[in-house]
């Protein structure tokens, strides 16, 4: 009879590896909105919904926390970061900096077919009925118009504030596109405009606008921070 060879390290992912890839099933889940703020996420659970043991679930949330993603307690456990009026207030306010000096440094880069993919974005956006299909247009839109920036630091910057105020966001489409509000549209096919003409002060003013009013809008919005 022959005994079944032990299973030895290199057969088994390294820890860091597998922990890669459970933070991104679980940003996914976060950011999809499957995981909603508050929700407590517990680590045995985890580890049976990504097929891991708890190490690098451990090493997963630990990952989301200093995205800003997940809260941690000590001796206590973790859950999705839930963010108050004040907390969407700043992140917005650094936003309205931050993506549109980054639009600004993009537009030279973006190629022509690159343009042309922003006008399908655009196009589907407009002909979509479906909040959560316009919220992954909108940020295949959006970071697809950063694309073109040769920087070190500040897409990276705009990629996680947008993955820390997604949730909210979400809330503002939803209730704009069942009100049959439709100037998101408009400020994405100026941006288009101000791009293919590169004028790059036109397109971060717009940019700059539309964000702004995202957060103005989201302030009336009921319950939205209960």
């Amino acid at each position: 009879m022959t005994t079944p060879a032990a299973r030895t390290p290199e057969h088994e992912p390294a820890h860091g590896q597998s922990g890669a890839r459970v933070a991104q099933g679980i940003r996914d889940a976060i950011l999809k909105g499957d995981l909603a703020p508050g929700e407590r996420l517990r680590q045995e659970e985890l580890a049976a919904r990504f097929g891991a043991s708890r190490v690098p679930v451990r090493e997963a949330l630990r990952t989301l926390a200093a995205e800003g993603l997940v809260t941690l307690v000590a001796n206590s456990g973790a859950w999705v970061a839930k963010l108050s009026a004040a907390e969407v207030t700043e992140l917005y306010g650094i936003r309205e900096r931050i993506e549109p000096l980054l639009l600004q440094y993009s537009i030279a880069g973006l190629a022509s077919e690159t343009v042309d993919r922003l006008e399908e974005l655009a196009e589907q956006m407009e002909q979509t009925t479906d909040a959560d299909a316009f919220i992954l247009l909108d940020r295949q839109f959006h970071l697809l118009s950063y694309s073109g920036a040769d920087t070190l630091v500040l897409e990276v910057m705009a990629t996680e504030l947008w993955n820390r105020t997604q949730h909210y966001r979400r809330q503002f489409v939803a209730a704009s596109r069942n009100a049959g509000d439709r100037r998101a549209d408009l400020d994405h096919r100026l941006m288009i405009a101000a791009i293919r003409s590169n004028d790059a002060q036109e397109a971060s003013s717009v940019l700059a606008m539309h964000i702004r009013r995202t957060l103005r809008e989201l302030d009336r919005l009921p319950g939205v921070f209960e």
